[in-house]
């Protein structure tokens, strides 16, 4: 029932003006019908009040051995053609006729037609009676003066052929009228609809902004404000709204640019006294002279601990670029090469794991910056590598098409936990504490690298995990493969 049912408000308001005015229509046909035969059914008992008796009283006049046809002494006269009569004595029908344009007024009744005459109450009251060779009739019994009863009645089929024409009339008149209204209802709904279709629109037009990150220009506000009406109180709270949400976008941006110009100010700020103290911790390692043991061991952690500051201030530089827009180098870049060097590397430095190449046949190569595709597949690396226990197996896959190029890292390892895997390309986003076997000490920066990477190409970085399948999908603007 209800996919009948009309879904926009146009559609609907047209639907029940029509609907209202066809019960409108028919309560006043139905009235009029009632009425009409009401009013003509009380003129034809006022018509058989004047007749009286006068005409079935004539037919007792007609001899016991005359015929039908002998119509004498008949009295015709003021009697309406069509207007039955009959006389009965001692409840049996003696004689009967009918008023013609002739001067023949003989009619053959059934048994069941004087059964009915013989049925009609005399009370001096209309009664309807249905003759078979007859029509319906309106007929009133009364007393005669030899003891006899007088049924006199006219026929209905004048009333039914006025209501029957009144009903085709209305049939006719009511079917164009609700033809008409419903086109006027349709074009006087849309235009009225108008001030609320402008504000769909720019609700629609905000909807399609991305209100995620960054400046964000929102549309024209909703032209149709007059507060007197129900559309322009929604279209004055839909831009009081949009103010709120303009002067909050505002603010994020501008915090974003403060945060943004921060990380790169203090980025490019450290690098230089971390690299002093880096290089003064080597410059004390290399001196001759002996140096204690509790020294020498404070010096290699000065050391260790200056070249992963040194690598986090270089990563938050990196992203703070990105952030800003900086545009990445656009060279041709063999992927195949590209990943069989990173899978090597980390052989080298993860041998506790088994790591599984599953590269096409032909070399596969797009357009990017050769220096951060290279550092997506050694973070993703790296991160498959910290976060698995020993004796995981790591795979690494390569697939390209004419729409993208899709570099896959999936590991057998136990998985992100769901509660999670929202965050895991968010910045300083660790997963150590929550994966059994992780074994990183990073800042949490590398995944966000490659997500931030990734975009800057025009691509995606996505995640997938459950208990024995983790996988990291970086997805690039396809080009043809072929040889690097």
């Amino acid at each position: 029932m209800r996919r009948l049912l009309p879904r926009t408000l146009r559609a609907r308001l047209i639907c029940g003006l029509v609907v209202l005015l066809a019960v409108s229509c028919a309560a006043v046909g139905i009235a009029a019908v009632l009425t009409l035969r009401s009013f003509l059914t009380d003129r034809l008992d006022q018509q058989l009040t004047q007749a009286g008796g006068t005409f079935p009283a004539s037919l007792e006049h007609r001899g016991p051995g005359e015929p039908d046809a002998d119509n004498a002494h008949v009295d015709t006269r003021r009697q309406a053609p069509g207007t039955f009569g009959a006389r009965l004595l001692h409840g049996k029908v003696t004689a009967a006729g009918i008023v013609r344009s002739g001067a023949d007024t003989s009619v053959t009744l059934t048994a069941g037609d004087k059964a009915a005459i013989a049925a009609v109450p005399v009370d001096g009251r209309s009664h309807r009676l249905e003759l078979s060779a007859l029509d319906d009739y309106l007929v009133k019994a009364v007393d005669g003066d030899d003891g006899d009863v007088l049924v006199t009645g006219l026929p209905l089929s004048g009333v039914e052929d006025a209501v029957t024409r009144l009903v085709a009339v209305e049939g006719a008149v009511f079917g164009g009228a609700l033809l008409v209204a419903g086109a006027a209802g349709a074009f006087w709904v849309r235009w009225s609809l108008r001030p609320l279709r402008r504000v769909a629109a720019t609700a629609a037009s905000v909807t399609a902004l991305p209100l995620a990150s960054g400046e964000v220009a929102l549309p024209d506000r909703v032209p149709d404000t007059d507060p007197r009406t129900e559309v322009g109180q929604v279209g004055i709270a839909l831009n009081r709204m949009l103010g709120h949400v303009e002067n909050a976008l505002g603010r994020r941006h501008a915090s974003e640019e403060r945060l943004r110009r921060f990380a790169a100010d203090a980025s490019h700020e450290l690098r230089t006294p971390v690299a002093a103290i880096r290089g003064h911790a080597e410059l004390a390692r290399l001196h001759p002279e002996p140096v204690p043991p509790g020294v020498a061991r404070a010096l290699e952690r000065i050391t260790a601990e200056s070249v992963r500051m040194g690598g986090m201030v270089d990563d938050l530089l990196l992203l703070a670029r990105l952030d800003a827009g900086r545009p990445l180098a656009r060279d041709p870049v063999d992927l195949t090469r590209l990943v069989l060097d990173a899978v090597d590397d980390a052989r080298a430095t993860g041998p506790d794991h088994r790591w599984v190449l599953d590269l096409p046949e032909a070399p596969i190569t797009t357009t990017g910056d050769p220096l951060r595709l290279q550092q997506i597949t050694g973070n993703l690396l790296a991160n498959a590598h910290q976060h698995t226990p020993a004796g995981t197996r790591v795979t690494v896959r390569l697939r390209q098409d004419r729409a993208s190029t899709r570099l896959v890292v999936e590991d057998d390892g136990p998985g992100i936990p769901a509660d999670i895997l929202d965050t895991v390309f968010e910045r300083f986003a660790r997963a150590d504490h929550t994966r059994p076997g992780a074994q990183g000490h990073g800042a949490g920066l590398g995944l966000a690298i490659v997500q931030a990477v990734a975009t800057a190409h025009g691509g995606t970085a996505e995640v997938r995990s459950r208990p024995g399948r983790t996988s990291f999908t970086v997805t690039l603007p396809g080009r043809r493969a072929g040889a690097g």
